[in-house]
């Protein structure tokens, strides 16, 4: 009997918990949601939608028809503008002109890198500027693994050694649901090979020529011949996509600068979360950027906006977002510069298929 009792008393208890706490959040999220501020609510939607299990939250206190009018506000007028390869010219000098950080020489290491620590309204970001463009490259797990999971992704740590680099950011979008991480999504080209080709609606290829330009490219509505034709015709490297997709379900961007030209914004553009970019100047240096967010230093993370002041600032000619959330992470020399948002993997990263890597100056 005492047993009994004991059981139906922990029962009740953590019963009564769990409703407190659900009621608690619910609450809270209702007067976010139906509170005063406009903004606090439509950056909730926004941001909520880019998660990729917390997305039902957002259907909890508005239709969809309330959903798509508020990404509409905050989302990304497209884009059609082509990269132009001419006006990358690797190695010249360039200035901005505009007293900004790239006007002034890069502190540049023994493998021509740059880290750069920078501060936002809602985020904490690392910059890596890398002199010769040549040293990025993309690492993969290929072959996959199949739907079954027998394969796991790897850390972003090691994605960079196993390719003998030195540094490296998480890549394309991915299967990441139980964080196995062990396939990809969309268009994977590592040294040229097609590693994986499954185009889908919104998919924007970002990756590198053989003459080392940043290549961002909507390859929407292509077909697996088709985008065998492109990776020939345009002599594709390393590239991997990321969705650019506005919907009740989700709120995804990829491209953000084209021939320095950025996409026209509404409102942020965005929801806030930890984000990680790529770009290109004018002088050839690539840009990789991730920044924290999802509560992480008490930030939110970083919206489309942010990523294209950091680039407008550093100079990109041409930049892309790519897969964010908990994968965002960057290493270099031996040790996580920015890791996961995840609680347990806080030291570490997600598992991944696919990463941009840096090689150093020895390894080439």
């Amino acid at each position: 009997m005492k047993i009994k009792r004991f059981i139906l008393r922990f029962l009740l208890v953590f019963t009564t918990f769990l409703l407190v706490t659900f009621g608690g959040l619910y609450y809270t999220l209702y007067c976010i949601c139906k509170g005063p501020s406009r903004t606090a609510s439509e950056l909730f939607v926004t941001t909520i939608l880019e998660t990729g299990m917390l997305q039902f939250l957002a259907s909890w206190y508005y239709t969809d028809e309330e959903i798509m009018e508020i990404t509409n506000r905050n989302a990304l007028e497209q884009t059609v503008e082509e990269v132009d390869k001419d006006l990358i010219v690797i190695g010249q000098n360039t200035v901005s002109g505009d007293g900004t950080e790239n006007d002034a020489e890069f502190d540049f290491d023994e493998n021509g890198i740059a880290l750069i620590e920078l501060t936002g309204r809602g985020y904490l970001a690392k910059l890596m500027v890398v002199k010769d463009p040549s040293q990025v490259r993309l690492a993969t797990i290929y072959p996959w693994s199949d739907m079954n999971h027998n394969k796991n992704g790897v850390t972003l740590e090691n994605l960079v050694k196993d390719a003998g680099a030195v540094a490296g950011v998480n890549g394309g979008e991915y299967f990441s649901e139980g964080n196995w991480g062990g396939r990809p999504k969309g268009i994977v080209v590592c040294e040229g090979e097609l590693q994986y080709n499954e185009p889908k609606d919104g998919d924007v290829l970002v990756g590198f020529n053989e003459d080392d330009i940043l290549v961002v490219k909507d390859v929407s509505g292509m077909g697996k011949k088709d985008t065998e034709q492109l990776v020939k015709d345009e002599k594709i490297r390393d590239a991997v996509t990321f969705r650019d997709e506005v919907d009740r379900d989700s709120n995804h961007f990829t491209t953000l600068i084209i021939n320095g030209n950025p996409r026209q914004i509404n409102g942020n553009g965005s929801g806030a979360n930890p984000r990680t970019a790529i770009g290109q100047r004018a002088d050839g240096m690539v840009l990789l950027l991730v920044t924290d967010g999802r509560g992480a230093s008490g930030h939110l993370g970083a919206t489309a906006a942010d990523l294209l002041s950091i680039m407008q600032q550093y100079g990109a000619v041409n930049a892309a977002n790519l897969d964010g959330g908990s994968s965002s992470a960057m290493y270099y020399n031996e040790r996580y510069e920015m890791t996961s948002v995840t609680l347990y993997y806080s030291t570490s990263s997600w598992k991944l298929p696919t990463g941009f890597v840096v090689d150093g100056k020895e390894g080439q």
